[in-house]
């Protein structure tokens, strides 16, 4: 089983940068392919990047590609989402979420585990 904790999150303005970090428990991180998604209000949860096990597949929603970084640190059992150029409609709230399985757009029932989320508010 693997637990997985968001941090990061906050207020900024548009424009400003956020980097959110996904801290994994247990030693099997590494085996398992790496997600963002996010939740804004009133909205269903949406795809925002994807980054298989190997660092050697990554995919972006168009809505934050150009914009957003994904990465992770296998040693450290953690995950990040680099946040650029933020804009009002990036408020959400975002999850981190690991899967077995490789998909450059995973929907939900790919997911295996999910973190409880962090929120961002991007003020405009």
């Amino acid at each position: 089983q693997v637990q997985l904790v968001e941090s990061g999150g906050g207020l900024v303005q548009a424009g400003g940068s956020l980097r959110l970090s996904c801290a994994a428990s247990g030693r099997t991180f590494s085996t398992y392919a790496m997600h963002w998604f996010r939740q804004a209000p009133g909205k269903e949860r949406e795809f925002v990047a994807a980054l298989s096990w190997s660092d050697v597949h990554a995919n972006y929603a168009d809505s934050v590609r150009g914009r957003f970084t994904i990465s992770r640190d296998n040693a450290k059992n953690t995950g990040y989402l680099q946040m650029n150029s933020l804009k009002p409609e990036d408020t959400a709230v975002y999850y981190c979420a690991v899967s077995r399985r490789w998909e450059s757009e995973p929907t939900w029932d790919v997911v295996d585990y999910w973190g409880k989320g962090t929120l961002v508010t991007v003020s405009s």
